[in-house]
Order: C-alpha cells, then structure tokens, then sequence
C-alpha cells in the first residue's frame, strides 16, 4: 500500500493549517461585513456545467478537468473553480427574485496541472458573486473588498491591484477583429493550441503561458485602443471610485480574461512573493455567463483567490488561544479533575487535560502546550472546596474556590 499522498495534494496540519485557517476566517469576517452569504455547492457537479461555461478551448477543460462516469453513466466533474458552480445554483434554485444577490463560497477544488509552489491539484479557493448589479459602484466595491481582505490579513505593500476594462460586447468584437489580424500575421510562430484557438476564441491566446506567444502577444494591439466612448466611461467611473477608497492601483492593458462571458472590469492582485506564478486573487464583471447558464440578463461580477497561496504570505498564523491546563495529583481526583475541566469549558474557556502521567510529566506537558495557567486539582484542596492556580508565565500560584474558579480564569 502507498502511504505518501498523490503528487499535487497534501496533508495540512499545525501551523499550516492554522495560517489557511486564518485566511478563511478572515475573508468571511470580510465579506459578510459587505452583506455576501454563504453558498455551498456540489464538489462535482455535470461535466457540462464546467465545459460549456468555461470553453471547449481553454486550458482547465481541455487539460485539467477531474472528469468521470458514474455508474448511471452520467459524465461527472470535480469542480475546478465555484463560479460556474455557484451561477448554476443560483439559476436552478430560481434566486432570480432576490437581486441584488451576494453569495460567497469556499472549498476544494481540483485541476490536473503540474505541481508547483502555491500551486497544487488540490486546492481551497475562497470566492464572492456579486449579481445584479451592472453600476461601476459594484465594481469598486468588489475591489475595495478584497483590498481590505488582503490588508486586514497583514500583506500591506505586499500586494498590487492591477485593472483593465474589457469593455462591452461591441468594444470586444472590434479587438477581436483587431487581434485576429495582427496574430495571422504571425500564424506560423504561435503556439499548436494558439493556432487552434485562433478562429474561435484568439483572447486566450493573450493568457498562453507558452514562451513563443508570450513574445507575440508582447506587441499585439491594446484593448484599450478599441473601447467605445460608453466603455471608457464605465472604466472612468470605476478609476474614480477606486480613488475616492484611496485604494492604489495601476493599469495593466495587458490583463484579460478569455472566456467570451466577460466583460469591462477585470483585475488581479499580485505580489513577487511566490515567485513567477504571482496572482493570489482575480476576478472580474461577467455581464454574459448567466444568460450562457439561461438565467436571462444578469449581471454579475466576482473575485476568487487561492487559500494556501494567500496562506504562504503569512509570516506566523494568529498565535491560537491559550489554554488552560488541568492537573490532578493523583488517581482518586481524576474524576473531579474531569468535572471541573468540563464546567470550564461550558463557561468558554479552552481546557486541556492529560490523560496519564505524574504531576511533573504533567507540568511539562502543560508547558509544551503553551498553557497560560494551570489548575492543579489535589485532595487537599478539593475537601475545602478549593484547587491551586499557577501562573506558568511568572509561576506565582494561589488557591482558588471552585464557585469563583471560572471567573479567575477568564
């Protein structure tokens, strides 16, 4: 039997865990501080969810879907990102009603891709859906939210907020046009699946990782250079806002995003901490995916961000509650011990208890957990209703009655 894990995933435990933890803990304080609610969907969910939503020519569905056939013959699919699943949510569960709706979501998700730092097969994703909402104030928001997720985490100056604007439909198809002409001027030096892509989706070629499009794409035609005065005036305004939040930025013309459902705003924050693969979080306005999903005419806008990326910018987790250690000396107050431990924690406090060992094996255990105090709990003691508190940081103790004991502690 194999007893490692599978290549791309991992065990968490101990402070890795606690720092993803942290993440999490701090992205819902967040964002329901915003008014977004949680929403929890499958982790597989029909293959076309994912195919139809997220094209038959890009990357996570041609080369990294989890795809499977269950025993009704049914094609199946780990989930490889929550937008598509929480959008198909919200149209079968008729949400439609509720608009303005936020929704945010976190949890595995799966891509078969090679393995590198902050980048595993495996993966926790925490994301936000904002829908119904088709003002750049939606947009600013979104971006203000996760700026403030980002800084309250502690990675000031760590992390860049990078925007473009896509624009409308009709500003898309006019650089869409613009593209495809520049790129089959350079057809014979594209990649294969650029060449494949050129006819019918050329804006993912813009995200080719292959070093032969990355050159190419290095002087292709703006976006920029093709939106319509209705555009550039929605982008205006979300610059603008951006400013007021005093939230700092910069334009990167470079940015997109290739599936066709997208539209104006997108952007990304980056940092040079985990080396070429920079993006902890990205997101953008999909005005077209819940008409795509049939829906009707939505607008929607959205970010996601990995967990364990997010999780290795931090130094040290939040340091856990420390608790409180409970020693009995001797084997006739071990169950008194176990009692008084029991009330303590039903009063709030965190309470740990060995369950062997002499009061010095004990002692050294409660120090090795990082006790702030421990109660030693003696027979003595218990006959005048009492137990001896220690302070582990300074070692002065005192007896305590045991009516007041959790009152002390606190």
């Amino acid at each position: 039997m194999k007893t490692q894990s599978v290549r791309g995933t991992y065990d968490l435990y101990g402070e890795a865990k606690r720092k993803t933890k942290q993440v999490t803990r701090m992205a819902e304080s967040v964002v329901e501080k915003y008014g977004f609610e949680e929403i929890e969907t499958p982790i597989f969910e029909f293959t076309e969810v994912f195919a139809r939503n997220l094209g038959d020519t890009s990357d996570i569905v041609t080369k990294e879907m989890y795809c499977f056939e269950d025993r009704g013959g049914e094609s199946l699919t780990l989930r490889p990102e929550g937008t598509a699943g929480a959008i198909r949510a919200f149209v079968s569960n008729g949400m439609q009603q509720n608009l303005p709706l936020k929704l945010y979501y976190q949890g595995p998700m799966f891509r078969y891709e090679r393995p590198q730092k902050g980048r595993q097969r495996q993966f926790t994703q925490f994301g936000v859906e904002l829908l119904g909402a088709d003002v750049p104030q939606a947009d600013v928001e979104v971006i203000a939210m996760a700026y403030e997720f980002l800084e309250k985490l502690g990675l000031q100056g760590q992390v860049v907020v990078e925007v473009n604007s896509l624009g409308d439909e009709e500003s898309r198809n006019a650089y869409r046009t613009k593209l495809v002409e520049y790129l089959r001027g350079h057809y014979d030096e594209l990649s294969d699946d650029s060449k494949a892509r050129l006819e019918r989706n050329p804006l993912r070629i813009l995200d080719s990782k292959e070093e032969c499009d990355k050159a190419i794409v290095e002087n292709a035609p703006l976006y920029a250079d093709s939106l319509n005065d209705k555009s550039k005036e929605f982008f205006k305004k979300v610059l603008e806002g951006l400013d007021k939040l005093g939230i700092k930025y910069r334009i990167n013309n470079r940015l997109v995003r290739g599936l066709d459902y997208y539209s104006h705003t997108v952007f990304e924050l980056v940092t040079d901490k985990l080396g070429a693969q920079g993006t902890v979080l990205a997101g953008g306005r999909y005005d077209g995916l819940v008409a795509q999903m049939g829906g009707g005419d939505v607008a929607g806008i959205g970010w996601a961000c990995g967990v364990e990326r997010l999780a290795m910018l931090l130094d040290k987790p939040i340091e856990n509650e420390r608790p409180v250690a409970i020693i009995p000396v001797g084997e006739d107050v071990n169950d008194a011990a176990l009692e008084i431990a029991q009330k303590l924690r039903l009063s709030g406090l965190k309470v740990e208890q060995g369950y062997s060992g002499n009061m010095k094996k004990r002692m050294i255990k409660a120090n090795k957990i990082n006790a702030r105090l421990a109660v030693i709990v003696g027979s003595d003691e218990l006959a005048k209703g009492e137990v001896v508190v220690k302070n582990l940081d300074n070692g002065e103790q005192k007896n305590v009655s045991l009516k007041n004991l959790a009152e002390e502690l606190k």
